[in-house]
C-alpha cells in the first residue's frame, strides 16, 4: 500500500506546531446547487500545517483526483503567492483575516466563481477552515465538505518543537505561556483553535476563532448553521493511530476529558442536540458522515483516496453508509 504522508507535504512543524455529484433533492430550508452535467464540480483543497499551496505532494491529490474523475478542475488554496511564505501564514497569521481572504479569491476565481456548487478538501487544520468559509461567505457555494484528521472540536494539547525547526521553537514557549493573550490570538494559528475543556471560561472569553466558528458562545450565529445545512455531504475522517492531534477524537466533534479519559461523542454534546451548527440537521437527512482512515496523522494511502474520489466526488457518486 502506498503510503501518501510525504507525498502530501507534511514536514517536521506538522506534528510539532500542534502545540457525480449525484444531483440532490431541493429542501425548502436548504438549497443544494449541483452539477447537472457529466463533469465533476471543481475541487477546492486547503493544506494542513507546515505545507504549502506548491508542495509536490498536494498537487499529486489533484492529479489523482483528476485521474479518477476527468475533468476535475483542482484549486489549492494559498494565502501568499510565494510558496514560503504561504507555508509561514500555517502557523503565523490572522485565521479571521485569512479566511476574509480565502473567501475573496474564491468568489473573484474566474473558474470558480462560474460553477454552480464546488467540492472542498481540508487536510488537517485546512477541514476546519473550509469549515469557516462555508460558515461565513460560502460563494460559491460548497457541495461536498471532506475533512481528514482536522480539529473541529479544537486541540488541547501542544506538541513539542523538533530539534531543528528553528521557527517552531522561537514561538514555542511564548505560544504556551501566552495561549489567551490578544497577541498570540491574533498572529499564532494553532492557538485559534486551541480548546481546553477544562479551561471554558479562558476559551469563550478568548478564542479569536474556534469559539466563533463552533457557535459555541451565547449569542448563536443563524446564518453558520444555515450555511452548514446545504451541504450535499460533509464527510470527517479520523486517523486511527493519530498522536499528533489531541485529542484525535477533535476530528469527530468530540470532546476529550484529560482527566477522566472520557470521550463524549458528538451526538452527546450540546452542539449537536441543540444543532448550533446544523449538525444534527445534516445527520437527519444523511449528510453527515464519520469515518476511519487506519494509521497516523496524515498516513494516507492512496487506495483510500481513490475510494474517496469515486465515492463523493464523481460527477455520478454514491453516497456512502459511513462508519
Amino acid at each position: 500500500m502506498t503510503r501518501l504522508s510525504g507525498i502530501l507535504g507534511l514536514t517536521a512543524l506538522t506534528s510539532a506546531a500542534l502545540l457525480s455529484q449525484k444531483p440532490l433533492v431541493s429542501t425548502p430550508d436548504s438549497e443544494i446547487i449541483t452539477s447537472q452535467s457529466s463533469t465533476p464540480l471543481p475541487l477546492v483543497v486547503w493544506h494542513g500545517l507546515g505545507d504549502n499551496y506548491k508542495a509536490d505532494g498536494l498537487r499529486s491529490v489533484g492529479d489523482l483526483a483528476n485521474a479518477v474523475n476527468p475533468g476535475t478542475h483542482t484549486y489549492y488554496v494559498r494565502l501568499d503567492s510565494d510558496p514560503s511564505s504561504d507555508r509561514t501564514a500555517t502557523f503565523l497569521g490572522n485565521l479571521t483575516e485569512q479566511v476574509e481572504k480565502v473567501c475573496h479569491d474564491l468568489s473573484t476565481h474566474p473558474v470558480l466563481s462560474r460553477s454552480p456548487a464546488i467540492n472542498a478538501i481540508g487536510f488537517s487544520q485546512g477541514g476546519q477552515f473550509l469549515r469557516a468559509y462555508i460558515e461565513r461567505c460560502n460563494n460559491p457555494p460548497v457541495n461536498t465538505l471532506i475533512t481528514f484528521g482536522s480539529q473541529h472540536n479544537g486541540i488541547s494539547e501542544f506538541q513539542n518543537c523538533g530539534e531543528s525547526d528553528w521557527v517552531c521553537q522561537a514561538w514555542d514557549g511564548y505560544l504556551k505561556r501566552n495561549t489567551w493573550s490578544n497577541f498570540v490570538q491574533s498572529r499564532l494559528v494553532p492557538a485559534q483553535y486551541f480548546r481546553d475543556p477544562e479551561d471554558m471560561d479562558g476559551y469563550l472569553e478568548n478564542s479569536n476563532f474556534l469559539a466563533n466558528v463552533n457557535n459555541e458562545r451565547e449569542s448563536k450565529n443563524a446564518t453558520y448553521r444555515d450555511n452548514l445545512k446545504r451541504l450535499g455531504k460533509f464527510v470527517m475522517y479520523m486517523f486511527s493511530e493519530d498522536t499528533t492531534v489531541v485529542p484525535k477524537e477533535s476530528a469527530w466533534f468530540a470532546e476529550y476529558n484529560k482527566t477522566s479519559e472520557e470521550v463524549t461523542w458528538l451526538k452527546d454534546r450540546e452542539i449537536y442536540s441543540e444543532d448550533w451548527l446544523g449538525l444534527k440537521w445534516l445527520d437527519e437527512k444523511g449528510r453527515l458522515e464519520f469515518r476511519v482512515a487506519e494509521g497516523g496523522h496524515m498516513q494516507l494511502s492512496e487506495e483510500l483516496l481513490k475510494d474517496m474520489f469515486r465515492r463523493y466526488l464523481g460527477a455520478n457518486a454514491t453516497s456512502s453508509d459511513g462508519v
